[in-house]
């Protein structure tokens, strides 16, 4: 390495923007040779000194970002609480040209903030001598600052012409080893969130409403809002992907939530997972700072699953030795062995064909995202190609058989977030082993296709028995996803369903009241006769027995041609069908009293299809907008609500006249600063209460149409476990005394706490009806399967 040494007359220090590199100096520089096609760098990430300070501890969470043409090529690890880090991590680019700098930015991590600059430089590739490594010094400056010192980085850089055709290299270029390596976790870490003890009150009330937030890299977590508590139980459990060997670190905040303002920070805490053993459950008490009180976690550290990336050459379950392995492993025989274990997925990502131009040259940087929960991998870039061949083998874990796969094409964009192509789901039920098919792109919401196909080959193998067992657990969490936000739309067709849900149960009800008013008699008398044969030999297993029946009588009705399921195509049309009646009645009222022109039973209806939740929104900016200009006593705001209130002030009528509302806007606000932000503070609560009924409203439909679901062999597999449970029950009630049945459960309840005082509880019924869809989960499952030939793998155009 070109370092410092005793003939200090051959070296000379090269200062240029902050860039302080060692190396040979002559009077004469040799000629360099012709410029080659590509280029190969090699960095050694070393330390940093004297870095800026951020945190309010005096300190810093520092990670290094690199980049070159504005593409983010490599992210250091974070290292927490550390002015002078130490990350001795080395990364190889292959570069196109040395006349793009490498762009070198150092930011401060910051658990559920944005994280803060803490300095750049840029390292001119131009000024490095070819197949030399160097050290260099890169020091951080804030370009709106220029004058304050941010530190500095220590680098070794070495750059190496690339020899021989290189068309092949950029069109199917392999991932690197730093790549593979860096979206490849090495275990699982499960956190159990128990309870927390004595934290700090936030309310008026004296209490708190606190949830917990996670973070460890880019993967997040939030519990459940605990209400006016200070010794909150939340029983939660989570899992992140352990990237790093040594362990590293995971952030923990703790949330007080208020309703219509910023939620209120109650302390935080770090666990360090390097210094937890593997394969042990250790008990943490977390004290919190920056706040008061406890903690309660138990962290459990388990070795990787069988999650790879491989070339399409190269997987496993070509190779029959190892699939003859990997079936004896997930054998009936082996049901109780590891009953995470549930089983295994492999996805080969071979092409694309068609996709959409994003880019203004009329091409795209195709790249695929596979995903299975909360498991994620990505291909390669394939650049300015609509026609992409990625030929990648993706192997995960399957912890539950109900999850969803999905695959999604994006367009790799400059310093910008990746554009969405195109995107599959799969439930992994559906699969159909070892068949490559040509899936069509869909939009992101699967309601309609985008342009283009991908070519899949999947296989899933699993233990029956445990995906059973599975069913039974709470499912898994995703990573933390946008808010709900109110949505007329969304509100209307949630009351729909709900209204669809009822009907069906006053329908029966009519039904069953037709059979004692006589209005059939041939099915009053086969009632009257059914239900003296009933009463007179009931008997407690019958419950469980009857509900065998439905089960029963549908699969008879798909099996003879007669599907019951509700159709797809059908099913949105109805939906589509409600909006637009929805607009036509809110754009074409009909004129009349109420009680006349509306029909009782869509009273409801139409006061929900006349509501207009934008006003949320549009008050909240006029109110805003208009504090910054008001006079003291207050400004008129005029805008649709049921008070009326005088302006007094002439300056204030004056300032109404000059800013003109928007048409249909009629009645004058006054408001003082308490009074406004009282105002927008019942705004932000009547939007959580709309919030609240929306997901209330989703809630209760979703469980009817899930029982439903359950019956009409939506999802075959969990109707066959519906029938091998009430199979198992009716035997136990028929032939063990109820009495006996109902003791052991009440001991359990009882005992459970005293036998594991950190045990999560659960409803085993809740939890399988969490695995069936919804009509609204329904509709977007089903993907277009497009024909491939057998013989050149390539799509039938029809």
């Amino acid at each position: 390495m070109g370092q410092i040494s005793w003939d200090c007359s051959r070296f000379v220090f090269k200062k240029s923007q902050g860039i302080n590199i060692v190396g040979p100096s002559n009077a004469e520089p040799p000629p360099r040779p012709p410029s080659p096609a590509m280029y190969q760098l090699d960095i050694v990430l070393k330390k940093g000194n004297n870095l800026a300070i951020r945190d309010r501890t005096g300190t810093s969470d520092p990670y290094v970002k690199f980049k070159i043409a504005g593409k983010e090529v490599f992210r250091s690890k974070t290292i927490h609480k550390n002015l002078n880090p130490v990350w001795d991590e080395r990364v190889s680019l292959l570069v196109e040209t040395v006349r793009d700098p490498l762009y070198v930015k150092v930011f401060d991590y910051d658990f559920g903030l944005q994280d803060d600059f803490m300095g750049s430089a840029y390292l001119y590739l131009e000024t490095l001598e070819h197949q030399r490594t160097l050290d260099v010094t890169l020091d951080l400056k804030d370009p709106q600052y220029p004058e304050h010192n941010l530190g500095s980085l220590e680098l070794a850089v070495t750059l190496s012409p690339k020899e021989g055709d290189t068309k092949d290299a950029h069109q199917s270029m392999r991932l690197s080893d730093v790549h593979r390596k860096a979206q490849l976790w090495r275990g699982i870490v499960s956190i159990s969130l128990i309870e927390g003890r004595g934290l700090q009150p936030m309310d008026a009330n004296g209490l708190s409403d606190p949830y917990v937030k996670f973070r460890m890299g880019h993967q997040k977590y939030k519990s459940k809002t605990i209400p006016k508590t200070l010794n909150p139980q939340w029983r939660e459990q989570f899992d992140f992907h352990l990237y790093e060997e040594q362990g590293g670190y995971m952030d923990i905040t703790v949330w007080d939530k208020d309703a219509g303002k910023k939620d209120d920070f109650m302390g935080r805490c770090t666990i360090d997972l390097s210094l937890l053993s593997k394969e042990h459950t250790h008990k943490l008490d977390l004290p919190l700072e920056e706040g008061e009180g406890v903690l309660v976690l138990l962290v459990t550290l388990t070795a990787s699953a069988a999650v790879s990336i491989s070339d399409l050459s190269v997987n496993m379950l070509d190779d029959p030795h190892e699939r003859h392995q990997i079936m004896q492993r997930y054998s009936l025989w082996r049901s109780l062995h590891n009953l995470k274990d549930v089983g295994v997925v492999q996805i080969k990502v071979i092409r694309a064909e068609g996709l959409m131009a994003a880019d203004v040259t009329g091409k795209s940087d195709p790249f695929c995202v596979v995903e299975l929960s909360n498991d994620r991998l990505q291909t390669h870039t394939v650049y300015k190609n609509l026609n992409p061949e990625w030929n990648k083998v993706f192997t995960f874990n399957v912890k539950d058989i109900h999850s969803v796969l999905e695959v999604t094409v994006y367009d790799e964009d400059r310093d910008r977030s990746a554009d969405f192509l195109g995107k599959v789901a799969i439930p992994l039920l559906n699969i159909q082993n070892g068949e490559r098919k040509a899936y069509a792109l869909k939009s992101k919401e699967l309601t309609g296709p985008t342009k283009g196909v991908i070519f899949l080959e999947i296989d899933v193998i699993f233990n029956a028995v445990k995906a059973g067992l599975r069913t039974l657990i709470p499912i898994e969490q995703k990573y933390i996803e946008e808010e709900p936000r109110v949505s007329k739309q969304l509100l209307l067709r949630n009351f729909n369903r709900v209204r669809r849900c009822i009907m069906f149960l006053i329908n029966t009800g009519c039904y069953i009241n037709s059979c004692f008013e006589w209005d059939s008699p041939q099915r009053s008398i086969c009632a009257f006769v059914l239900f003296v044969i009933v009463v007179w030999n009931f008997e407690l297993y019958m419950i469980p027995l009857a509900l065998l029946l439905p089960l029963a009588w549908n699969y008879i009705l798909i099996a003879s041609g007669k599907d019951t399921r509700q159709d797809v195509q059908a099913m949105e049309d109805l939906l589509e069908d409600e909006d637009e009646d929805f607009d036509k009645d809110d754009k074409d009222p009909k004129p009349g009293p109420w009680e006349d022109s509306r029909d009782k039973n869509h009273i409801l209806e139409d006061m929900l299809a006349s509501w207009h939740f934008e006003w949320i929104r549009a008050m909240v900016l006029i109110v805003c907008s208009a504090a910054s200009v008001c006079c003291p006593v207050g400004v008129c705001v005029q805008y649709l609500f049921p008070v009326r209130i005088s302006i007094k002030h002439p300056r204030s009528a004056r300032l109404a006249r000059n800013h003109t509302p928007p048409r249909g806007l009629r009645l004058c606000l006054l408001f003082k600063d308490s009074e406004r932000k009282g105002f927008i503070n019942k705004l932000y609560a009547i939007q959580d209460v709309c919030i609240s009924v929306q997901n209330a409203l989703d809630e209760v439909a979703s469980y009817g149409e899930r029982i439903k679901n359950s019956f009409n062999w939506t999802v075959p597999f969990l109707s066959w476990l519906a029938i091998v449970a009430l199979g198992v029950a009716t035997i136990i009630i028929y032939f063990i005394p109820l009495r006996y049945i109902v003791l052991a459960w009440g001991v359990n309840k009882f005992t459970k706490k005293l036998r594991d005082p950190y045990t999560i509880d659960n409803n085993e019924l809740l939890d399988f009806l969490s695995r069936v869809p919804s009509d609204v989960q329904v509709i977007p499952l089903p993907i277009m399967l497009l024909p491939v030939c057998s013989f050149c793998g390539s799509l039938i155009r029809q």
